[in-house]
C-alpha cells in the first residue's frame, strides 16, 4: 500500500499538551476513573515501562506549578483529566485540581511500578474505590488506550477504545512502508499537499510559535532561548540564521518543559520532535528573500515526513536523542529544501546532520532538553548551508553510508541494537536518583 502526505501527517502530527509521556500517564489515569461508577477512588497504581519513567520523572506538568514526576501525572489525570481530549488531557487542571492531586500524593495513595522488561510504550492503571476498580492500559502510541476493565471485565463499548487495533496496525505499516520509501520518494510526496494540509501546517506553526513567545517573554525552565536574546543584546553574540534558530526552538522548549499550559504541534510522537522539526525552518525564512508561502509550507512538511523516517527505523524511544537526530534530520533537509536546494543537497544535509549528532543520548524529558534543542537547531541550519556548499560527509567516515536511506538505517541498527546497554546504564542512573530522592 501506498500512503499519501496526508495520511502521513495524519497519524504522525498532532497537538500535545505537555510533555508527552507525562501526558500519556494522565490519559490512562484519567480513562479508568471514567469507567469508576461514581468516579470516586481511594487508591492508584501505575506501571510503566522504563522510557515512559525516563521521561516522565524530571519534565514538569501543565497546571501543576511546576510540579513533576508520573505519580502526580497519574494523579492530575485521575482527579481532573478529560480523556476525551486525549493527549490535550490535562487541560482542564487548575489549581484546586493540582492541590488535590499533590495532597494525595503525599498521603502515599498512589504505588509507581517500573517494568524494566518492557521495550515499548506501555502504562498500565488500576484506580480502587470502595468495592470497584477499574484499570485502562496504553500501548505502542501514547494516545492508544487498548484495554479498559471493570473489575475485572472487559469494557468493550468505550468511544476510548474506537479505532485503537486499526491505528496501531496503520502505525505499523506506515513505519514498514517509511522505512522503504527513498528521499526521491519523500519529496515526490510534497506535490500533493492540499489546501486542508497547508492550514494544518500553518497550524502547527502557530503553536509552537506560541510556545516560542512565551518562552523568550518569561524565560521559563533554564531560560535557554531568554539567554541567548540577552548575549545578543549585550553584544556578545550576533544574531544570524543559526543563532536565530537556536533562540527559536530552545525557548519553546524552555516554555514546554517548564510545563506551560500551552500544546505543542508535535512530530512522529514527540512534542520536542514538532519544536525541532518546525522552528528552525520558520527561522531560516527570515533570512531567505523570494519565498512564497507554499515553498515554506513545503519545507514544514518535508521536515515532518524526514523525521517520521528516522524514527521508524530508530523506534518512538530510545537511548538516542530523537530531537537532535530525527527532528534535527528532518530541519536541516527542509531547511535545504527552503534554499532551493536539490535531491542531492538534502541528502548531504541529513548525512551532515546524523554525523555530527548521532551520538547525542537521550536522558529523559526535563529542562536541559532545551540546550539540546538548541545544538539541533543551530546544527541544522548549519548542515543544510554546508550541503549547499558543496560540504558531504563520505560514506568512509563512521555510520555515514552512501546513501541518505542507509545512513538512516545505520542510525536506526545503532539506536535499536547497539545503545540497548546505554539506555539500561541511563535508566538505572535515573531510578537511583528517583528513589533516593522520593
Amino acid at each position: 500500500m501506498a500512503y499519501t502526505i496526508k495520511d502521513i501527517l495524519r497519524i504522525e502530527v498532532a497537538p500535545a499538551l505537555g510533555c508527552t509521556e507525562p501526558a500519556a500517564v494522565a490519559l490512562c489515569a484519567a480513562a479508568a476513573v471514567n469507567l469508576l461508577p461514581d468516579k470516586k477512588f481511594t487508591s492508584i497504581e501505575v506501571s510503566v515501562d522504563p522510557n515512559i519513567f525516563k521521561n516522565g520523572m524530571a519534565v514538569s506538568i501543565p497546571g501543576a506549578g511546576g510540579g513533576k514526576g508520573i505519580a502526580l501525572a497519574t494523579a492530575l489525570g485521575a482527579f481532573g483529566g478529560d480523556p476525551s481530549l486525549r493527549l490535550e488531557v490535562l487541560e482542564p487542571v487548575d489549581d484546586e485540581i493540582a492541590e488535590r492531586a499533590r495532597n494525595f500524593i503525599h498521603e502515599k495513595n498512589v504505588t509507581l511500578n517500573l517494568l524494566k522488561e518492557k521495550n515499548h510504550i506501555y502504562i498500565h492503571v488500576k484506580v480502587t474505590g470502595g468495592n470497584n476498580y477499574a484499570e485502562a492500559v496504553i500501548e505502542e502510541l501514547h494516545d492508544s488506550i487498548t484495554s479498559l476493565k471493570v473489575n475485572g471485565k472487559e469494557v468493550k463499548a468505550s468511544p476510548l477504545l474506537a479505532s485503537v487495533s486499526s491505528k496501531k496496525n496503520y502505525l505499523r505499516d506506515l513505519e514498514t512502508w517509511l522505512t522503504k520509501c527513498s528521499l526521491v520518494d519523500l519529496v515526490a510526496l510534497l506535490d500533493n499537499l492540499d489546501s486542508d494540509d497547508n492550514a494544518f501546517l500553518e497550524e502547527g506553526i502557530a503553536y509552537n510559535m506560541k510556545l516560542a513567545e512565551y518562552g523568550l517573554r518569561f524565560g521559563p525552565g533554564l531560560g535557554i532561548g531568554k539567554t541567548y536574546e540577552r548575549l545578543v543584546v549585550e553584544g556578545i553574540l550576533k544574531k544570524d540564521m543559526a543563532l536565530q534558530a537556536k533562540i527559536l526552538t530552545s525557548a519553546a522548549s524552555d516554555a514546554r518543559m517548564s510545563g506551560v499550559k500551552l500544546p505543542a504541534m508535535s512530530s512522529a510522537g514527540s512534542g520536542n520532535h514538532g519544536l525541532t522539526a518546525l522552528l528552525p525552518i520558520w527561522a531560516a525564512k527570515d533570512y531567505l528573500s523570494g519565498l512564497d508561502r507554499e515553498r515554506i509550507l513545503k519545507a514544514l512538511a518535508l521536515s515532518h515526513l524526514i523525521t517520521a523516517s528516522v524514527k521508524a527505523h530508530t523506534g518512538r524511544l530510545s537511548a538516542v536523542c530523537g530531537c537532535s537526530v530525527a527532528a534535527g534530520a528532518g530541519a536541516a533537509g527542509g531547511i535545504a529544501y527552503l534554499m532551493g536546494g536539490a535531491i542531492s543537497h538534502i541528502s548531504s544535509a541529513i548525512k551532515n546532520l546524523i554525523s555530527d549528532l548521532a551520538g547525542i543520548i537521550c536522558d529523559g524529558a526535563k529542562d536541559s532538553c532545551s540546550l539540546k534543542l538548541a545544538t539541533a537547531a543551530g546544527t541544522a541550519v548549519q548542515a543544510a548551508l554546508f550541503s549547499l556548499h558543496g560540504i558531504d560527509v563520505k560514506a568512509t567516515d563512521g555510520i555515514i553510508a552512501d546513501s541518505t536511506e542507509a545512513t538512516i538505517r545505520n542510525v536506526g541498527e545503532l539506536s535499536v541494537k547497539g545503545m540497548i546497554e546505554t539506555d539500561r546504564t541511563i535508566l538505572d542512573i535515573m531510578v537511583e536518583k528517583n528513589f533516593n530522592h522520593a
